[in-house]
């Protein structure tokens, strides 16, 4: 099969997808999709799209009008997608976020690929979810798909944030949404994560840290890394975080959250073709673009 890097020929054949956003210059959704088109020899093509906020509606009937067979959405059109689409599966409803759409049989779809790709990135890592304690840190968009991720593996998880009250709101609503896990909320400080049983999982799911604040971290720098954690952040730029540096300091392991990104990523690419991509390729393309853009984004988490 071509594994060729040059340009997607695009012809009458082609069948379009891509990806809505506002801004979406720097995302590195097309260069990893359209590797993975490229090496499974399929005439297909992934197209970035600047969406304004009060045009989503109008795009995503032209994308219909058009043929295209799936989307993905970024900021700040996860939301506003959820009341437009006919359908939502479980995932983007409890996660109230769309960030893949399929079109198919005169109806639209939406899903979120998320949480299952923060699962599988977990895998990667060799940890299984199912039993674990997880620190979220951060309740915003990402720390949802998280939590929810998390809660359907069997996991119990505390939600920690700034703003306490955030938290508590979070663990309300996904209570009646998850399967039955232990959820909990409270702040982000030194005595919260540092209370009850130490974490084999500590997740970032804030953008503290992320370029250029390349020396900030939500870890409180009083309280010490618990050593057997696993800390998954899901900022991928830069590669490697200060939370990172920190948990390997104290001799835990870390992973940034590009593994994270490729695997939503993937599940988008699945839905829509009913083929299983080259992971390793479109990670490979990953990197590729982000050594050449270090303003580079793939989804918005949140």
């Amino acid at each position: 099969m071509p594994t060729s890097d040059s340009a997607v020929l695009i012809n009458g054949h082609t069948q379009l997808v891509g990806l809505f956003g506002w801004p979406v210059e720097h995302s590195i959704s097309p260069p990893m999709h359209n590797a993975a088109f490229r090496a499974l020899g399929l005439p297909w093509c992934y197209l970035p799209f600047a969406v304004r906020p009060d045009a989503i509606a109008t795009a995503l009937a032209g994308a219909r009008a058009l043929g295209l067979r799936g989307l993905n959405a970024t900021v700040p059109h996860k939301q506003a997608l959820l009341s437009l689409v006919d359908e939502l599966t479980p995932a983007a409803r409890a996660i109230r976020a769309v960030n893949t759409i399929l079109f198919e049989s005169g109806r639209t779809l939406g899903d979120n690929t998320d949480a299952q790709g923060f699962v599988r990135a977990l895998h990667d890592e060799g940890m299984d979810p199912r039993g674990a304690h997880a620190l979220v840190l951060g309740a915003g968009g990402a720390a949802r798909a998280v939590c929810y991720a998390l809660a359907e593996s069997g996991a119990s998880i505390a939600v920690l944030n700034r703003t306490p009250e955030r938290a508590r709101s979070l663990v309300a609503e996904l209570a009646l949404q998850v399967r039955a896990s232990r959820l909990s909320a409270g702040p982000l400080d030194a005595a919260a994560v540092s209370a009850g049983p130490s974490p084999d999982l500590v997740v970032n799911a804030t953008n503290v840290g992320m370029w250029p604040q390349v020396n900030a971290s939500p870890w409180p720098d009083d309280a010490p890394f618990p050593p057997h954690a696993l800390a998954y952040d899901l900022i991928y730029n830069p590669c490697e975080t200060r939370l990172m540096a920190t948990a390997r300091a104290a001799g835990a392991r870390a992973a940034n959250g590009l593994r994270m990104l490729v695997h939503q990523g993937a599940a988008s690419f699945a839905l829509w073709t009913g083929i299983e991509p080259p992971i390793e390729i479109m990670l490979g393309a990953c990197e590729h673009a982000l050594r050449g853009d270090e303003h580079a984004t793939l989804h918005d988490r949140g």
